[in-house]
């Protein structure tokens, strides 16, 4: 960082500098329709798309400046690089560019971690300063919280809709681990159609068996006695594409086979059926 020799002059420099960066990066945002990119993730939305499931406290450490990307208490003040988005907070933001140029404590700052991401509860503008600055750590105090759905991956609120409709497709369909990573789908909205199908063929086993089935009992017989056997015959059948996730191939053929024969059993002939018309189509 550029040090003129006078602190308080430096400041003034850095916030004036801060600021015209944040209005240019507005700017450029929407003209690209990118605002989702330029915004703070919220602690709240994370966690309500995840699934709440506990916390814990880890204490004092330093944690990594580009790794504070989100807000506890919705702050507008700031944008996603925490630059600042007005002048309301000017002085104070000098003032603690001030004393980190002096090389002055600073008290740490208090975050909630969720996977390798930080939302930060107190200390936005001390956050805002150092990456101004150029620092790469800065002290927190962290508490670390879990959730139902891994943060892996998030870093827009676009991100959000799939995890939360993922989370829900698993509170209906507790799938083991292993067989719960292999579900994924192109539209998120797509989950809740699977959980019906899941929750139909459990309503139609327990119907033939005349014995209740709890929601994990009925998922594990649905994938291995409904998934993986009708996955391997649409294999067989050539029904899959290239550009298509295994669930969505197996909705979107689950679908044409009821609409061919109004049937829910699985039958080589009807699959047969089905390649043909899509051999046609092509």
């Amino acid at each position: 960082m550029y040090n003129s020799g006078s602190p308080r002059a430096d400041a003034e420099a850095d916030f004036l500098r801060a600021r015209r960066q944040q209005v240019l990066s507005s700017i450029a945002g929407r003209f690209r329709a990118t605002d989702d990119l330029t915004s703070l993730l919220s602690f709240d939305e994370v966690v309500t798309a995840l699934g709440y499931r506990g916390e814990k406290r880890l204490g004092r450490l330093v944690i990594p400046l580009e790794r504070v990307v989100g807000t506890v208490d919705k702050s507008r003040d700031f944008d996603r690089a925490f630059r600042p988005t007005s002048g309301r907070a000017r002085s104070r933001w000098e003032r603690i560019s001030q004393a980190l140029r002096r090389g002055e404590d600073v008290p740490p700052i208090d975050v909630y971690k969720l996977g390798d991401l930080y939302f930060v509860r107190d200390g936005h503008h001390r956050v805002s300063v150092a990456k101004s600055l150029g620092l790469d750590l800065i002290e927190a105090d962290v508490t670390e919280i879990r959730t139902e759905i891994s943060p892996k991956g998030i870093s827009v609120r676009g991100d959000l809709d799939r995890r939360h409709w993922r989370r829900i497709f698993l509170e209906r369909v507790p799938l083991p681990p292993a067989a719960a990573a292999e579900f994924d789908v192109a539209d998120p909205h797509s989950y809740h159609r699977l959980a019906e199908l899941v929750e139909a063929w459990s309503a139609r086993r327990m119907h033939t068996e005349q014995h209740y089935l709890n929601r994990t009992e009925c998922a594990e017989l649905w994938y291995g006695e409904e998934y993986l056997p009708v996955r391997e015959l649409i294999e067989d059948a050539g029904l899959g594409r290239a550009d298509e996730l295994a669930a969505d191939t197996y909705l979107r053929v689950a679908a044409e086979r009821y609409e061919l024969t109004r049937e829910h059993t699985w039958d080589v002939d009807v699959l047969d059926e089905l390649a043909r018309r899509g051999r046609r189509r092509g």
